[in-house]
């Protein structure tokens, strides 16, 4: 058992080899997140829909721009940021860090500014199309204990 799960992690490692992380090299992407697997104190079910734009200023270096929006029980959040990413050459793993301001509404009007690490990683389907599954956590600023979170996310990327 651990002989076949080491071959299918290195199938998958071998995967993001191809990837396309030059400079130039521009990325337009989408993503589902949470599926109520976050954590908040003040959430429990919340789905989130993102598009992002990116471009790489260098080899493995892309600048993003992110436009969202999140539901959570009877609010919406419309969230935007920019952010840098960084992909590992060798193997698509990918390290992001941003900043995001989120409008929080209609229930309880509020607006929240959160700095968002993340990590995930690229599997490859083919030289331009890319699922990637990621751990974030948006740490807020404004009320860091009440609305800091830790969540999943699921993209799909286009390197073209």
């Amino acid at each position: 058992m651990k002989k076949i799960f080491i071959a299918l992690l290195l199938a998958a490692v071998s995967l993001g080899a191809s990837a396309q992380f030059e400079k130039g090299t521009k990325y337009f992407g989408a993503s589902v997140s949470d599926f109520g697997f976050s954590y908040s104190k003040f959430e429990d079910f919340r789905l989130g829909l993102h598009t992002t734009a990116g471009y790489f200023l260098a080899d493995g270096w892309m600048l993003l721009a992110e436009i969202g929006w999140d539901h959570q029980d009877k609010t919406n959040v419309f969230n935007s940021g920019i952010s840098a990413r960084y992909y590992m050459q060798s193997n698509g793993l990918f390290f992001t860090g941003g900043i995001k301001y989120g409008h929080v509404g209609p229930r309880a009007v509020r607006n929240n500014v959160y700095i968002s690490p993340e990590i995930g990683y690229c599997f490859f389907l083919n030289d331009h199309v890319s699922i990637e599954p990621a751990v974030y956590s948006d740490l807020c600023l404004n009320h860091f204990k009440d609305f800091t979170k830790i969540g999943f996310k699921v993209g799909f990327g286009y390197y073209f």
